[in-house]
């Protein structure tokens, strides 16, 4: 995160972790399957959600290094962290904390309160995570999977429209394919001393940690596959078939990424890096995009 600089304006925005805002990319995905981007009041309300749960989510970032700044100092890449490195002082942190959640806050209430209720979930999930799950194995990549769902949750419920289980069930298990994967890559990096940094690490094995990332590899695959064919949005608009092959590269390149590469770190940053990533994500919202606007496809009509 050098980019960020390495002041103390730099430390501020880097305990914020602007970066871990692609993870609110999933608000969209509302506006895009319901094909609500021709509406600009709908396109305002989504965009506003994405700053709500963007900053509620740097408050909580915060919140997290604030209680774990003993055990980042025992990580090899967290006691890089502003407040584990001594960079921000803790006054200050809890100040940015504040900042950011009221910011949020000020954006989510005009949103309605499914959004603020989704939001709510969020906090208390969060606040959960923070006092106790994350000492809990698989319930602590559970519980961060969820903050993926409700993050596309709030995007229907902000411009008041469904969304498919479908789709949030393959939300959620590209998540756990995420969590897990980063679960591995830190049990590598840290050997021995893994618990200090991270208590639930004691209790994974490679080999769980491998069995969990490929059955929520399978799972996302099959749940975008059934999704792109059975679901209301695919039987109006069959081409959304189209976006399948994107999505199943993707997976397939992340796993070559944490099982070739031992990425998975950060993963966040692999959608800023990884070029063909890069080009799973853009190709897939260009197919999506061709798909809603109503592209006749034949062969795909004549099969239906």
């Amino acid at each position: 995160m050098s980019f960020y600089g390495s002041g103390r304006l730099g430390g501020a925005i880097r305990l914020l972790r602007p970066h871990q805002w692609t993870k609110g990319f999933l608000v969209f995905g509302a506006l895009l399957f319901t094909k609500s981007y021709s509406d600009p009041v709908r396109v305002r309300l989504t965009i506003e959600a994405f700053f709500a749960i963007a900053f509620i989510s740097s408050s909580v970032y915060v919140l997290n290094d604030l209680l774990d700044v003993q055990r980042d100092r025992m990580h090899p890449v967290k006691r890089l962290r502003p407040i584990a490195s001594g960079q921000i002082p803790v006054p200050l942190a809890a100040l940015l904390l504040a900042i950011s959640f009221v910011a949020g806050m000020g954006l989510a209430i005009p949103l309605g309160g499914s959004a603020l209720s989704v939001l709510l979930i969020y906090l208390v999930l969060q606040l959960a995570y923070n006092f106790w799950l994350k000492r809990q194995p698989v319930a602590d990549v559970f519980c961060v999977a969820s903050g993926f769902v409700l993050r596309a949750a709030l995007g229907a419920a902000a411009i008041d429209v469904a969304i498919s289980g479908w789709l949030l069930f393959c939300t959620g298990a590209l998540a756990l394919l995420v969590g897990f994967g980063k679960r591995r890559h830190e049990f590598l990096l840290q050997g021995e001393d893994r618990a200090r940094s991270r208590e639930s690490l004691e209790s994974y094995t490679r080999e769980s940690l491998e069995g969990m990332i490929l059955t929520a590899a399978a799972s996302a695959a099959m749940c975008y596959g059934i999704y792109c064919v059975e679901s209301a949005t695919a039987r109006q608009y069959p081409g959304l078939i189209l976006t399948a092959p994107f999505v199943f590269y993707g997976i397939y390149r992340y796993l070559w990424l944490i099982f070739g590469k031992n990425e998975g770190g950060e993963p966040e940053m692999l959608l800023l890096r990884d070029r063909h990533i890069i080009f799973s994500v853009v190709m897939f919202v260009v197919a999506a995009l061709i798909a809603m606007s109503g592209a006749t496809i034949p062969l795909l009509e004549r099969g239906r």
